[in-house]
């Protein structure tokens, strides 16, 4: 996949588990590590992980397996890296805190 069809994919899967509040941000000549942030939030530990859970497996049915999943055992903030692309999936709480909107919008 191209990485535009990716971002769209994995938007796509986090909005079949009802994630929340689903933000792209275009990192382009901000950060040499991705091109796009996804950042969406879960309602609980269990729907935060879900959702993370749900977007590796099924890029992974796609041909495009995710290079790795971090914070699964916490759930608070899950992070689902495809390189040109990292989702981050949170709790509203953990989300508020770091504004990752406002640090790379």
């Amino acid at each position: 996949m191209q990485t535009e069809q990716l971002r769209d994919f994995v938007v796509d899967k986090a909005d079949d588990l009802k994630a929340r509040d689903i933000q792209v941000l275009d990192v382009r000549g901000k950060t040499d590590v991705t091109d796009f942030l996804v950042i969406c939030s879960g309602n609980s530990k269990t729907h935060v992980r879900s959702i993370a859970g749900h977007i590796a497996t099924e890029s992974k049915h796609a041909g495009e397996p995710a290079l790795g999943v971090e914070g699964e055992d916490d759930g608070e903030w899950v992070l689902v890296d495809f390189g040109p692309v990292v989702v981050h999936v949170m709790q509203d709480a953990t989300r508020d805190f770091y504004q990752l909107e406002k640090l790379w919008g």
